[in-house]
């Protein structure tokens, strides 16, 4: 296992596509050359001579986008980056493509603009193909640090479907006992994703060389009586699997969790913070009450680290180095003053944000996260 650096940053995964990717030719030859001068992208010329002649297809467009996705994390001084996930749609509908058992049935809305196509699972999910290697490995070959892979985990791509299969293989006790029978079918659901498709993928990425892994579950702290189906089905993920493992969770009451949480396989845990937050100085409980939830796992003496998000991706507000800073520190004291076992990240990716605002947030984390090691040794 790699030796871990005070308050080490990492992106937690998205990033809005490039700026440069545009039907607007002038804008798109602007923005190559505003963002590739920036970001100090090696031959970033040869972009925007290509884009002047249209000589760039689709393709080559997005592995351009992926470079400057490295090289923008890479800038602004993180520690662990990924490229943005440029070649992704989205983090549920982009795996259901790679998976045989699904049946898309209709687009869903997340939140403002955001939507989704949500499947149905009709038959035992099988997956066609790792689907995250040939990004890794192109990745992997123009990054300058280490990476970290997100990857859609197993409980959140079954929460996020209908079930139109498991359920009818217990149609003969369902009306004994309707709940038992949605939660049987959920974990058994749950477990064959993570047998069938996640685990196959975790170990196509560690085969290439991937050290790190992120699965992502947005959906496990939404349901407290489904904490230990989301806990197994992550457990089974990753079995046999040598390599570092971030779980990152964006949202709700992560004191649901408890105690399954403890019984989880993962290295680090990726959480929520800043978006409940103040925006005043300070390591108060007051100033830091989007923080008082690390009380929880400092209680349970939790045995992985946690990356609270000190940076809320919902807003354009800029956090200021020295609010960064706070939040940090307030995170290590209440995980007992060791700050070995907090990681500088987000709250969450930062699709929602143009790159102009984004890039001045992880600017600002790294920053922040200085002065707090200042304060520390």
């Amino acid at each position: 296992m790699r030796k871990e650096k005070v308050l080490e940053s990492m992106e937690v995964g998205s990033l809005s596509k490039a700026p440069f990717i545009s039907k607007n030719k002038e804008k798109a030859v602007r923005l190559a050359e505003e963002w590739g001068r920036r970001l100090d992208v090696e031959n970033w010329e040869k972009l925007v001579k290509d884009l002047k002649e249209n000589k760039v297809n689709e393709e080559q467009l997005t592995d351009w986008a992926c470079i400057y996705a490295l090289r923008f994390f890479e800038n602004a001084g993180l520690d662990i980056i990924y490229d943005g996930e440029q070649r992704r749609k989205e983090m549920y509908e982009y795996p259901v493509y790679f998976i045989d058992g699904f049946e898309f049935k209709g687009v869903v809305k997340v939140w403002d603009y955001e939507y989704y196509r949500k499947a149905a699972v009709v038959s035992k999910p099988r997956l066609k193909k790792p689907y995250h290697v040939e990004e890794f490995l192109f990745a992997k070959k123009h990054a300058k640090k280490p990476l970290k892979i997100p990857i859609t985990g197993a409980y959140t791509l079954a929460d996020w479907s209908f079930d139109e299969h498991y359920i009818k293989k217990r149609e003969d006790t369902y009306g004994e006992n309707p709940r038992q029978a949605m939660r049987d079918s959920k974990l058994e659901f749950a477990i064959d994703l993570a047998k069938e498709v996640i685990r196959p993928n975790v170990k196509a990425l560690a085969e290439a060389g991937a050290t790190h892994i992120q699965i992502d579950e947005p959906a496990a702290a939404a349901k407290p009586d489904e904490a230990d189906i989301f806990v197994e089905s992550f457990n089974e993920s990753i079995k046999g699997i040598n390599c570092e493992v971030t779980v990152h969770i964006c949202y709700t009451n992560y004191a649901w969790l408890f105690p399954h949480l403890l019984e989880i396989k993962a290295d680090n845990l990726s959480i929520s913070c800043s978006n409940a937050d103040t925006k005043e100085l300070g390591i108060d409980d007051k100033s830091r009450r989007g923080f008082k939830i690390l009380q929880v796992f400092q209680q349970h003496n939790v045995p992985f680290r946690i990356a609270p998000g000190v940076i809320d991706v919902h807003t354009e507000y800029i956090e200021p180095p020295e609010l960064v800073r706070d939040r940090l520190l307030y995170a290590v004291r209440i995980m007992g003053n060791d700050p070995y076992r907090i990681i500088t990240c987000n709250d969450c990716g930062l699709r929602t944000r143009s790159w102009e605002v984004a890039y001045q947030k992880e600017v600002n984390m790294v920053r922040g996260a200085e002065l707090a090691r200042r304060v520390l040794t």
